[in-house]
């Protein structure tokens, strides 16, 4: 999954130009425009160290999207296109032979082979290892072998649907048809890992994950000290098979706020800023082709921790929350009309979306509070939000939105950090309201159900309000086995109206992008999957 920082998601045309900029050259020796000069770009802090099925919120997802290559990548019309993978192919969407392509490597110049997938998805997969992208293999037939459940241990570390074919082919095996499986295999979770990064005890060892060897565009200069380090330094890895970024470095820099990172861009100290604050976009606009504002696959949400405190279990209470909020106002006030209402749980952009789908999402304070006070709900909310992403004014506009409404107090708590609300998330320890947003992982309706609401993805997935509904998982099931795409959309719509009723969280509104990126880059890119293309990218002096 993607749970968004900022709102940092992907663009409205999915692989989105932000522009040139007109400088100078400051051309190195191998003909690279300022090639020794490292791009730097804005990140918050990861909330874990590297691990690829573990880093799956944004920010250690963009630094992993720089060190490994996905086995697949996704075009400007949400296509996919085989990246690593040579051929990914099956007759019945249940077994499927997937061909690496000769040539590329590890960054310790080991040669990438199948066997490598392989052992990467049986660690993620296996409950041992607590990893947070392990619910997306539960399809692969033997997952359930690695996962017995609390207080049982697995009595195997392989799924038996993995079987390598030869040091090029590995063939999966699902437990049933699931039509998505290629799509979804651009995703961080599904990297491979080399022989180097387990020590003696099969396990991923610290040292491996706080320096990881990858087999893309960039390594790891040195081990990232988590807590301490406020920048991650790469440097362009030579042997990459295919067509490599046009300069040698590359530095992620760590910050708390976004309003700073805005100044520092500005000052230009700073190259690319993929998530303005709301404060900065009126002023970025005079950027000119410096600044982008356009539509991505995002959703914002306010959630509820239904599984750790009871005072949101009916959904006529968190229903009366959702009416009292208004949505057009916040998107136009505070974010100057870069943000659109949010009436589903699907993106516009995706296949799937239905306009005004969310009745509870219309604006009808009144009707609100009687529903409120009809269901006994708390004269106290409390609301969270991280600081480090530009959530500050929404957040409040919301919280005086249900003070004004329903005649309630609400307290705003403030996280510095994401990944301060995510721990606490993780482990159902926060029990008030909270802001959320998610970006895509892979293009398809489906991303936008089961990672967060599906009953297995509680322990092991984003579904941080604990919502559990049978009939939901039954329906998101009926659409990975059917066999068209627009088969697989009515259930996924079936369940998307489950959502709708039961709202665990309120969808508040859709992304847009709005980045901003300095004089010193020019050809600045931003994919499908939220993550900067570095090959567009160079040095302008």
């Amino acid at each position: 999954m993607r749970v968004t920082k900022g709102a940092k998601i992907i663009a409205g045309t999915v692989l989105l130009a932000l522009g040139l900029a007109a400088c100078g050259s400051g051309t190195s020796a191998d003909g690279v425009a300022g090639a020794d000069q490292p791009v730097r770009m804005k990140i918050g802090e990861p909330q874990k160290l590297f691990y690829p099925a573990d880093s799956t919120e944004a920010e250690g997802a963009e630094v992993m999207g720089a060190i490994f290559a996905p086995l697949v990548k996704y075009d400007e019309n949400k296509q996919v296109i085989d990246f690593v993978a040579d051929s990914i192919s099956s007759t019945d969407n249940k077994v499927w032979t997937i061909k690496i392509e000769p040539g590329f490597t590890w960054h310790n110049g080991e040669k990438l082979i199948a066997q490598n997938y392989v052992d990467a998805w049986n660690y993620a997969a296996n409950q041992e290892n607590a990893q947070g992208g392990n619910y997306f293999f539960a399809r692969i037939l033997g997952y359930d072998d690695l996962n017995p459940g609390e207080g049982k241990t697995p009595v195997t570390t392989e799924m038996k649907g993995l079987r390598v074919i030869d040091n090029e082919t590995f063939r999966v095996t699902l437990s049933q048809p699931f039509s998505q499986f290629r799509t979804m295999l651009g995703y961080t979770v599904f990297y491979p890992l080399p022989k180097a990064a387990f020590g003696d005890d099969g396990k991923i060892t610290e040292a491996y994950a706080r320096q990881p060897i990858g087999q893309g565009y960039f390594k790891m200069d040195k081990p990232y000290n988590k807590g301490t380090d406020q920048t991650i330094e790469l440097t362009r890895y030579e042997y990459f098979p295919e067509v490599k970024p046009k300069f040698k470095k590359l530095r992620f820099m760590i910050y708390t706020s976004a309003e700073t990172a805005w100044n520092d861009l500005q000052g230009g100290t700073l190259d690319i800023l993929e998530q303005l604050p709301p404060s900065a976009i009126s002023t970025a606009k005079e950027l000119g082709d410096r600044y982008i504002d356009q539509a991505d696959a995002g959703v914002g949400y306010v959630g509820f921790p239904i599984m750790a405190n009871k005072a949101y279990e009916n959904p006529q209470i968190r229903q009366a929350i959702s009416m009292a909020i208004d949505r057009k106002t916040i998107t136009q006030t505070v974010f100057s009309g870069t943000r659109a209402p949010a009436d589903d749980f699907i993106n516009p952009l995706l296949d799937g979306y239905r306009p005004g789908a969310c009745t509870a999402c219309a604006y009808d304070p009144a009707q609100a509070k009687r529903l409120y006070d009809e269901a006994g709900g708390p004269k106290q909310l409390e609301l969270a939000s991280n600081m480090d992403g530009g959530h500050k004014e929404w957040i409040e506009a919301v919280a005086n939105n249900l003070r004004s409404n329903l005649g309630i107090e609400v307290t705003v708590r403030p996280f510095e950090k994401l990944q301060q609300i995510l721990d606490e998330l993780d482990t159902k320890k926060y029990g008030g309201m909270y802001r959320m947003g998610w970006s895509i992982d892979y293009p398809s309706a489906e991303n936008y159900l089961t990672p967060m609401f599906a009953t297995g993805s509680i322990k092991t997935g984003s579904n941080f309000s604990g919502y559990s509904n049978t009939q939901f998982d039954e329906l998101v099931a009926k659409g990975d086995t059917a066999t068209s795409q627009e088969e697989s959309l009515k259930y996924y719509q079936k369940a998307d109206d489950l959502l709708l009723r039961d709202l665990p969280m309120i969808p508040i509104f859709f992304y847009r992008l709005n980045a901003a990126f300095s004089e010193h880059v020019r050809g600045v890119k931003i994919n499908l999957i939220n993550q900067v293309e570095w090959t567009t990218v160079e040095r302008a002096a």
